[in-house]
């Protein structure tokens, strides 16, 4: 199933060819750590830079023997260096290897991931600036509530996968973390000035304390922050969708020359990428309450977590910019019906201009709750007529001894709804 949503460059940080890349750079970088210490001979470690490689399909053949990848990885690197490659994982275990690596997959997903999200709101900036001031229809509950306009709620989008940019910037500074310590963390057969060294060559820096692993609420906030930004996905997907309704048919997902719809009914056009996006959302977030999971391990570490990472992993990380390059295709393509928008604002008569009739009417002194029920009874009168609120709040008594006409008029204008707009625009930077 993943490989459907796998983009080339992400997929490759969680390729078993880029793994061991890394399991092989940690490792030599540590005999030359070793070798400024004067731990092992300099000659050595030169020979295990030079000659030190692997290979993929023959490690796998291997570990169908030994049952454990790191040792398999070994004996095929072993078999390149010769003699030297006695010096290779001295001091260090399997979990230095392998949380470390995971450190750097990790931040170089992260990485990818924050471009992506730029590109989003940089589309999403765009066709917000189109829509700046195309009036529509708030909703709440999924009722008629205020005039908004469609560029205002794409602005709110750009503004949520803000902080989407916020949380995974401070994410990465607490993954950014390995650890070259040792069986219980302890330091006892490695030199903390050693695993210090090999992590700062890494862009990582070293944890201050572990155990055999690197702990993971380090891991479960990771995947937790994924899950928010899929969660923020599902959100504008299910937005578009509600507006695609056949009823409401403000905004639509393009629909491409050759493009089906239905294998029973030719005329359909469905939002198929919005009710993809929100149903791979749940598979991140199920990831994620994995990853809490992975949290309470048996004392120093067992090995309940490695098998949930394995999958969930390289799984959120590639559905995610999977997803994210999807929602930038869906907001770029998406096709809007500014005349859908009109009509669906007048269906209610102009109902939206309760409150500004209302608190005009407490401005000049009517008591809040008789202001209430007489703007309430017009609302109620246009519900069940023909007639517009602005007419049916002319015929009553309470409003018409405080408003003039012409000043019920001015209340109902969309200026009044809409003036702040491009205020709004300003404080978010999009200009």
């Amino acid at each position: 199933m993943i490989e459907r949503y796998t983009r080339p460059q992400m997929a490759a940080i969680w390729s078993e060819q880029r793994k061991f890349s890394i399991w092989l750079e940690i490792e030599t970088l540590a005999c030359e750590a070793l070798a400024d210490l004067g731990e092992i001979p300099r000659a050595d470690a030169v020979e295990i830079r030079a000659k030190a490689k692997f290979d993929v399909a023959q490690i796998l053949e291997i570990e169908k023997r030994t049952q454990h990848d790191v040792i398999a990885f070994l004996e095929n690197v072993a078999d390149s260096v010769g003699p030297a490659a006695r010096w290779m994982h001295q001091g260090l275990t399997s979990s230095d290897i392998l949380d470390t690596t995971l450190a750097v997959q990790m931040v170089e997903s992260t990485d990818l991931l924050a471009k992506m999200l730029e590109t989003l709101r940089v589309t999403v900036a765009k066709r917000a600036i189109e829509f700046k001031d195309t009036p529509m229809i708030g909703r709440s509950h999924g009722i008629h509530a205020e005039p908004i306009t469609f560029g205002l709620k794409l602005a709110l989008m750009y503004d949520e996968f803000g902080r989407a940019q916020e949380r995974l910037a401070q994410t990465r500074a607490r993954i950014a973390v390995g650890k070259l310590s040792g069986a219980v963390g302890t330091h006892a057969h490695f030199d903390p000035r050693a695993e210090a060294s090999v992590c700062a060559r890494l862009g990582l820096k070293a944890a201050t304390l572990a155990t055999q692993i690197i702990q993971r609420d380090r891991h479960a906030e990771f995947m937790t922050t994924l899950a928010l930004i899929a969660a923020s996905i599902e959100r504008w997907a299910t937005e578009f969708r509600h507006l695609q309704r056949t009823e409401v048919l403000e905004v639509e997902e393009r629909f491409a020359e050759g493009q089906k719809g239905s294998s029973a009914m030719p005329h359909k056009r469905n939002p198929i990428t919005g009710e993809r996006l929100c149903g791979l959302a749940r598979v991140v977030r199920g990831n994620a309450v994995a990853a809490m999971e992975n949290v309470a391990l048996w004392h120093e570490r067992d090995i309940s977590h490695s098998s949930a990472e394995r999958i969930t992993m390289p799984d959120s990380c590639i559905l995610l910019d999977y997803m994210l390059a999807k929602l930038d295709t869906l907001v770029a393509g998406l096709v809007v019906y500014p005349e859908n928008m009109r009509r669906n604002l007048e269906l209610t008569k102009g109902l939206y201009f309760s409150q500004s009739i209302l608190l005009e009417l407490t401005r000049r002194g009517l008591e809040r709750k008789m202001a209430y029920e007489a703007v309430q009874r017009a609302a109620m009168a246009t519900w069940q007529g023909s007639e517009t609120l602005e007419q049916n709040l002319n015929r009553e008594a309470a409003i018409a001894a405080v408003l003039k006409p012409s000043e019920i008029t001015k209340l109902c204008s969309l200026e009044v709804h809409l003036r702040h707009v491009d205020t709004t625009f300003q404080s978010l930077g999009i200009t």
